[in-house]
């Protein structure tokens, strides 16, 4: 189980408030990081995506039992290997009309055989997968254990 996620972002605050209507939750400020902003999904998991100033990224601690800190880079990529699933009570059409106000690119896109998903390119460059009830029935009867032994046989 991931409890939270950090991605990076332009507008951290802004980022921040539409995951949380994503998932009907709340945004907050997030002290511990300069400009950053947290995304709550208010359920039963303590489900938290954290938004970082792209600027910035985590280093590990200068001494040996120092904590992870923040390091500015100077010249951020505009976009990132990296990318999240997840849930939300809402509809297609209202996450479509969220992205279209935000002015974010989103398309619904199937994943093979196994299940669709919601594309959500958070400021135009980072991938958000949004799964809607349905979506999330075919997730969890698709994507398991057996799905992925499959998958290996077939590559093999």
């Amino acid at each position: 189980m991931i409890f939270h996620v950090s991605i990076p972002a332009d507008d951290p605050q802004r980022v921040a408030e539409v995951i949380a209507e994503i998932w009907g939750g709340e945004a907050f400020r997030f002290p511990p990081w300069p400009g950053a902003w947290v995304a709550i999904a208010g359920d039963e998991h303590g489900t938290t995506c954290e938004v970082y100033p792209r600027s910035q990224t985590m280093a590990p601690g200068k001494g040996e039992d120092d904590p992870v800190w923040p390091k500015l880079d100077e010249s951020p990529s505009k976009y990132v290997a990296f990318h999240f699933a997840t849930s939300t009570d809402k509809s297609q059409d209202e996450i479509m009309a969220i992205a279209e106000r935000e002015g974010w690119r989103t398309l619904r896109c199937p994943r093979g055989e196994f299940f669709d998903v919601i594309e959500v390119w958070v400021e135009n460059r980072l991938h958000v997968e949004v799964l809607t009830h349905p979506m999330q029935d075919d997730y969890r009867k698709n994507v398991n254990m057996e799905m992925w032994r499959w998958t290996q046989e077939d590559a093999a």
